[in-house]
Parts: structure tokens; sequence; C-alpha cells
């Protein structure tokens, strides 16, 4: 058996300030020197369960597994049945034995904490209803890349407050040290909860949370600018009214024109141009998505590295 404890990423401040930004001077050294490092020499397995839809989740993982010089095993969550045809701790304690590390994406947290529970190896959350711990990585890797620095830089989310975007953002952000303003619509702000949360992490790092429903007063002055779509998966019987609501939140070129001049912006994608987000301002110059995108490969390996080394 390890002498260590086993270690998962199941929310964005299960990494201590200094933990995150060892994690991400790792994600920048392998970005470097990307095919250099193989701590999942083996080569070691990790399965990836998809229970939602994904493009970037399966195709960065899977890549960056392989450049780690591990196995990506893909496991269908539909053919699975976890939670129906088989309970989530049997599946852990099956998965946990073929398997290094679980990565897995799913809907409830509560169903990515049971498999933490009983799988016995690093389970690390890929998205799941309250949080997306990897996006969140990518885009503070992204931040630092375009700013030199997350302490101290204001970060302005506009639209769905309450979704895990706007969760992650909370955490991470203040982990990072980063004044973060999530702006949205009264009955989609973040519970108050997860802003106390980032309130109390955010005394430790000199950073901050603000809520509130002003778009225009949380951009104003803002170095990032980051927004997610309004339909949330699961949620898509909630377009019509959701897009009536959001509205007055959309990233609009004459919005972000309140930001620093020098200010990015962000989305985690799939985008929708003329919805959430402007086609002008998405596919603009000051638009880093792209790069975003590919962060994700260098942010997973450096998470699981990390995992991986304190669970040996």
């Amino acid at each position: 058996m390890s002498a260590h404890p086993v270690r998962h990423f199941l929310a964005d401040d299960d990494l201590t300030p200094e933990e995150q930004a060892r994690v991400l001077d790792l994600a920048f050294e392998l970005k470097q020197a990307p095919y250099d490092a193989k701590p999942l020499a083996g080569p070691r397995t990790v399965a990836m369960i998809f229970d939602k839809q994904t493009l970037r989740t399966q195709a960065s993982f899977a890549a960056g597994i392989a450049e780690l010089g591990g196995f990506p095993m893909l496991v269908d969550g539909a053919l699975a049945g976890i939670g129906v045809r088989e309970s989530v701790h049997d599946v852990a304690r099956v998965l946990g034995r073929q398997a290094s590390m679980i990565v897995w994406r799913t809907y409830a947290q509560a169903r990515l904490e049971e498999m933490a529970e009983h799988a016995g190896v690093p389970v690390v959350n890929a998205l799941t209803d309250d949080f997306h711990p990897c996006q969140l990585l990518a885009d503070l890797l992204t931040v630092r890349e375009h700013k030199q620095q997350l302490a101290g830089v204001t970060v302005a989310f506009v639209g769905d407050g309450a979704c895990n975007m706007g969760n992650s953002w909370l955490l991470a952000g203040t982990t990072a040290g980063m004044h973060v303003r999530i702006a949205s619509p009264e009955g989609y702000l973040p519970d108050a909860a997860m802003v106390e949360r980032a309130a109390a992490i955010a005394t430790i790092t000199g950073g901050s949370a603000t809520v509130g429903s002003d778009p225009l007063a949380a951009v104003t002055g803002a170095d990032v600018v980051v927004t997610d779509t309004w339909i949330s998966m699961g949620r898509e019987d909630e377009a019509a009214a959701r897009a009536e609501v959001f509205a007055p939140y959309s990233l609009t070129t004459a919005l972000f024109e309140h930001a620093e001049p020098d200010a990015i912006a962000m989305h985690c994608l799939p985008a929708y141009r003329g919805k959430e987000i402007d086609a002008e301002v998405l596919d603009g110059p000051q638009s880093v998505v792209w790069d975003e995108a590919e962060n994700r490969r260098h942010a997973q390996k450096a998470i699981l590295t990390f995992l991986v080394q304190g669970a040996t």
C-alpha cells in the first residue's frame, strides 16, 4: 500500500494556493517540452469516463495521458450505466484495480465524491454540475501567459453565475489571489455558501470575490472578461426562457470596450456566437479562447502528474 494518502481533484479548492501555483508552474514546463516527462510510463492506465457530451475534455485528456507515457482507457458512461446498472461504489472498486487514476465527466458532484471515496486511486473531476476545475487550471495558465501574473488581476465573469464555471472561477480565482467579479441576473447568482467559501480563501491570498447583477460594473476596468454558454448541458428545455433573461449579459463588443484596453476575452467553449458572446469578440484579436482550449492538455497533464507523484 502507498505510504501517502490518496489525493483527488474534485473541486478547485482541493489545491492550496501553493499547490495551485506549483501545478501551474508544472503545466508551463510541460507545455515547453510536451514529450519529455513520462510519469505514467509503463504505460499506466487512466480510466476516462464520460457521461456528458465532450470534445475538448476527451481530446485533451487522451492526448495528455499518452504524452505522459500512459494509456487513456475510454469507459463509455452510457454502456457502463454507472449508478443504474451498477452502483458507483462498485464501479469505483472495479476501476480502482484496473487503472492508476480515474477521470470522470458526470452530473452530480456527489457521484464523483462517492467514486473518490471507494476507488483507492486518484479521481479527477473532468466536469460536474457544480465545478469544472480542470478548465480553470487551463484558464489560469492562459491568463498567466497573457498577463504574466495572476495575483492582483481582475476577472469579470458575466452570465450564469450559478453554473459550474461561476463556482470554479470564484474558488480558483481567489486561490490565485485574483479579484473575481461575477455578474448574473437575479435568481442566477452563485450560491451564498460558494461566495463565502471564496471570500475565506481571499482573506489568505489577498484576492476578492464580488457578486452582483450589473454586467457593466463587473466588466469596467477588468483585465480578463469571461463568459460561458447560457444553456448548460441538461437544461436545453430552458433555452428560450434563459435567452430572454441573459440577453443583457451578452459579451458584446460594446460591453467588452469597458474593460481595460489590453483585456483578454475568454470562453471555455462550445460558444454560440450572437448569444452569450459576439462573433467580433470571440474571433477578435483580444480573444484567447484557442490558447485556452489547447491549455486544457497542459494543465491536465500537470494535475495528473501532481496526483500520481503524490500517490506513489
